[in-house]
């Protein structure tokens, strides 16, 4: 079985230096669907607590009403990426990126794992990636859609972090090849925004859908 749907909720901030004990419960094994829950624990108690169902292979027919941002190649973007593992390169605000999507702030970039995963057919290890890489857009789209925007950019006193995390995987996928990732902000209140956010292969196959709710301070307010 593949998982297709998993949702976490971050409940408190982990220590990268510590090791983390993963306790998950088998809520049901049945014949074409499975659920886990998983807790994730260190030192301070839970961090995050995760679902997800998984689903054996099955053929139907297929739609994709949602398209691809009709955006130029990564080739000639510039790379910005805050680590060596993903290759991150945004396509510019100015870009006539096409019509479609609701919402504000709306962001997108070329993302692709770095590590060499040309060994790797196992789709479980490119849905973990990218379920990764899905995480990193959705503050860019509340910031942009920010009343406040110029301001909170540029406050090194800004608090963000985020509050809970769906991701529905609809197609096989490579998450080394290029991604087009395409965020929209769709609400902010109570310092809580919500994102949507679709991913397309670089032929404009749409693979996954996420949705990120995160919490961005504004120092100004406290």
């Amino acid at each position: 079985m593949l998982v297709h749907s998993l949702r976490a909720y971050f409940i408190r901030r982990g220590d990268h230096a510590e090791p983390v004990r993963y306790e998950v419960d088998r809520i049901r094994n049945g014949r074409s669907f499975a659920t886990r829950r998983v807790v994730a624990r260190q030192a301070i108690g839970a961090i995050l607590n995760l679902e997800a169902s998984f689903q054996r292979v099955e053929a139907s027919a297929a739609l994709q009403p949602v398209r691809a941002p009709a955006v130029d190649g990564p080739a000639n973007l510039e790379e910005t990426s805050w680590s060596t593992q993903f290759a991150r390169r945004f396509v510019p605000e100015s870009a006539d990126v096409g019509a479609g999507r609701t919402g504000a702030g709306r962001t997108v970039a070329w993302m692709r794992v770095t590590d060499d995963l040309d060994g790797s057919t196992a789709q479980l290890l490119h849905r973990c990636w990218l379920a990764y890489l899905s995480d990193d857009l959705a503050t860019d789209a509340v910031l942009r859609a920010h009343p406040r925007r110029a301001a909170i950019e540029d406050d090194e006193e800004r608090f963000s972090a985020s509050l809970d995390h769906t991701i529905w995987f609809h197609r096989p996928l490579r998450a080394d090849e290029w991604h087009v990732h395409d965020v929209t902000c769709h609400a902010f209140v109570g310092g809580r925004g919500l994102t949507i956010g679709y991913v397309f292969a670089a032929d404009g196959t749409h693979v996954a859908t996420f949705a990120q709710e995160l919490l961005v301070r504004d120092p100004s307010l406290r």
